[in-house]
Formats: C-alpha cells, sequence, structure tokens
C-alpha cells in the first residue's frame, strides 16, 4: 500500500470579516498517498482554495486555523511558526496558480526567477542554478532554453508563461506538487497541453499532486482520487472511476448532470439555488436547499460519511437504510449505463 505524504484532520478555517465570521472550511479530513493524484472539486466558494492554502500557510490576515492538523513529515503545519514553513513552502510542498502573469514578476527576467528559488532553497551557486534552470526550462518543453532565460514574461504566451511557473515550482523537487485551477485562463487546446506535462512531470519526479478545479471534465483526465467540496465541507470522495460512474451524493449529481458532453442537446442542467452564507451555515446538510432529495432529517443534522466501498465514501442521508429508494437523475442514469459500455 502507498505511504502517506500528507494526513489532514478535522481541520476548520474561520475568516474575521465585518460581517461576521466566514466558516470557510468545516471539519475537513483527507490523506494524499505518495505519487497520486487527488482532486479537490466543487463550486466556487465550496472551500477548494482555503483548503490548499491552509496546508500551505498562505492565509490572509483575517484567517486563522480554528481547529485540525496538517500533518506532513510528521509535523503539523497548523502550527508551525513562519521560519518552519519557509522551509517547507517552495521546498517541500510547492503550488502553480491560476493565473501565471500574478505568479510572475514581469520586471524580472524568467531565468533570473527560476534560479532565485533554486539557490534559495538549494543554497546552490549561481552557475549550478544556472544550469538546473535551463535544464528545469527543457523539462516544461519550452526550446531554445538559454535563450529564454533572458526573456520577460511578457514575451510569452500565457500556456508558456504556465510552464515557467511549473518549472518554479518543481525547481526544488518537491513533495507534494499543489495546482489551484492551473488551467482555467488558457484555451481549451493549451489546456490540454498543460495537462499532459503535469502528468509526464509527475511520474519523472515522483511528487503526490493536489489538483483544484470546478471542472470535472479536467479530473476524469488526472486524477487518481476525488474529493467533492460544497460550502466548506468534503461531501464526496472516491476513486475517480468510482466518483464519475457511481457518484451517490445529489450535489456530485449535479455537477455530472452539469457537464457537457457529445450527445448534449438544449441547455445544460445547472444546480438551482446558491451556496450557502458560511457566516451562518444551515443547521443539517447545507445542501438539502438545493436539492430535490432533500428529507426532514436534512434539514437537522449534518449526515455523516456513510461507506460505500473500502475507497468510497459519502455524506447523504439517502446511504441511511432507513432512507427511501431513490432514482438519481435520468442524465446520470444514462451516462453511468453509458461509461460502464466504455469501460
Amino acid at each position: 500500500m502507498a505511504k502517506k505524504v500528507l494526513e489532514v484532520k478535522n481541520l476548520e478555517v474561520n475568516f474575521r470579516t465585518f460581517s461576521g465570521e466566514v466558516k470557510a472550511v468545516r471539519d475537513v479530513s483527507f490523506d494524499v498517498y505518495e505519487g497520486e493524484t487527488l482532486a479537490i472539486v466543487g463550486e466556487s466558494g465550496s472551500g477548494k482554495s482555503v483548503t490548499v492554502k491552509a496546508i500551505m500557510g498562505l492565509l490572509a490576515s483575517n484567517g486563522y486555523y480554528k481547529n485540525g492538523e496538517i500533518l506532513f513529515e510528521g509535523k503539523n503545519i497548523a502550527t508551525m511558526q513562519e521560519k518552519e514553513l519557509h522551509n517547507i513552502r517552495g521546498n517541500r510542498i510547492a503550488m502553480v496558480f491560476q493565473d501565471p502573469m500574478t505568479s510572475l514578476d514581469p520586471t524580472m527576467k524568467i531565468g533570473k526567477q527560476i534560479m532565485e528559488v533554486i539557490r534559495l532553497h538549494q543554497k546552490a551557486s549561481k552557475e549550478e542554478a544556472y544550469q538546473k534552470a535551463i535544464k528545469l526550462i527543457e523539462l516544461v518543453g519550452i526550446s531554445d532554453p538559454e535563450e529564454r532565460m533572458n526573456q520577460y514574461p511578457h514575451q510569452f504566451s500565457g500556456g508558456m508563461r504556465q510552464r515557467i511557473v511549473i518549472a518554479i515550482a518543481l525547481a526544488c523537487e518537491p513533495k507534494i506538487l499543489i495546482a489551484d485551477e492551473p488551467t482555467t485562463a488558457l484555451d481549451v487546446t493549451i489546456q490540454a497541453q498543460i495537462l499532459d506535462l503535469m502528468k509526464d512531470l509527475q511520474k519523472k519526479i515522483g511528487a503526490s499532486v493536489i489538483f483544484i478545479t470546478h471542472d470535472l471534465g479536467v479530473v476524469a483526465n488526472v486524477a487518481d482520487r476525488v474529493a467533492v467540496m460544497y460550502a466548506g465541507r468534503i461531501v464526496e470522495v472516491g476513486t475517480a472511476d468510482e466518483v464519475f460512474y457511481d457518484p451517490r451524493h445529489p450535489y456530485t449529481w449535479g455537477l455530472i448532470a452539469s457537464m457537457p458532453d457529445l450527445d448534449t442537446q438544449g441547455k445544460l442542467y445547472a444546480i438551482p439555488g446558491t451556496p450557502p452564507n458560511l457566516v451562518s451555515p444551515p443547521k443539517g446538510d447545507a445542501f438539502a436547499l438545493r436539492s430535490e432529495y432533500a428529507m426532514k432529517v436534512d434539514f437537522e443534522e449534518q449526515p455523516p460519511f456513510y461507506k460505500i466501498s473500502n475507497t468510497h465514501y459519502a455524506a447523504t442521508w439517502l446511504l441511511d437504510e432507513r432512507a427511501p429508494q431513490v432514482t438519481p437523475p435520468e442524465i446520470i442514469v444514462k451516462r453511468r449505463e453509458k461509461m460502464k459500455g466504455v469501460r
């Protein structure tokens, strides 16, 4: 069995605002294993990015860890001082952000930006850092690396800038690579290239990847396991096959039903309503107000996780033995049968 490289236990993250305390991450637990890709999916505001920023120790000044542990190499990141975090952030755990233009310094040459990370964390000489930077630029598929070293970010296309950001993230050969919606700002063709690049690089360096996205179509191509988040909680987790072919939570049904495919005609399905206000989260299942399958108990008590298989769990009262039998939306049933046929 693969070794755990990260354990998140009962994590709670709050933000102090003028409207009150926003409970952005609520009792989230998950593990990341050596060499795997875990995708965390959900709508905007579901807590995905806050969760990974908590792992990096990059919470905004009004945010704080209310409860829980983030265990990496036996130490709790949530209680670390900035000096300790400095030794981990960018070195042992690295992050690729959504927009490469906000990740790169527009006034500094690309080569210098890559070398800066190498020299900071690896105590390398200027020449050693230069040679490694050239190899990293080659590794991420950019030609003429020596010439590119002397260019500025504005001289690169969006896809090439994202490749440079990935090169910087890989500079110290991290144990965990976090990718926070790394393809959102790119067109579809370039998205596919970046995803293929990340898969190839993961095999080469053996890193574990936490991939954040709202696009389930992207997840299908990159993930080993999937965690679905809603209103600051994980509501379903399983292998990519289990979540795509046999989803059990009504929110996951809605996400999958809203995905277009070659048979899509007319309007796409949209989950009704909006996510709840996390200053005062609703009692019970936060998705109940938007779900046609909600029962009385959903408005009164938070459902526990029900085990579907050794790797598949979902937090919905529909899986309770006392719950009535329901049929998922027609589009889910059709896709399930179609996907089973493809498999």
